[in-house]
């Protein structure tokens, strides 16, 4: 049987396919290195504009982005003496 498994193994297409997915692999990990410790690092130095700069409260201040509007809507009614 290991006789048999050998010549199946030996065999061309089985042969190349490991030494494809070997490569495959290898390839990945070098392309995933290239980006975390290459490319990645100089683009967080770029300042982004923040997404919540048009957004403005019932105070001036900018809404954090933890604060939904229905919550600013029953903070305001709330503060108005009415029930929410």
């Amino acid at each position: 049987m290991l006789k048999e498994f050998k010549e199946f193994a030996m065999k061309g297409n089985v042969l190349d396919m490991a030494v494809g997915i070997i490569i495959g692999a290898a390839f990945g990990k070098i392309i995933t290195s290239l980006v975390s410790d290459v490319i990645m690092p100089p683009t967080t130095t770029i300042p982004v504009p923040s997404q919540n700069s048009h957004q403005i409260g019932p105070t001036g201040s900018a809404i954090p982005p933890t604060v939904k509007p229905t919550m600013m809507m029953e903070t305001a009614t709330q503060e108005a003496g009415r029930p929410v």
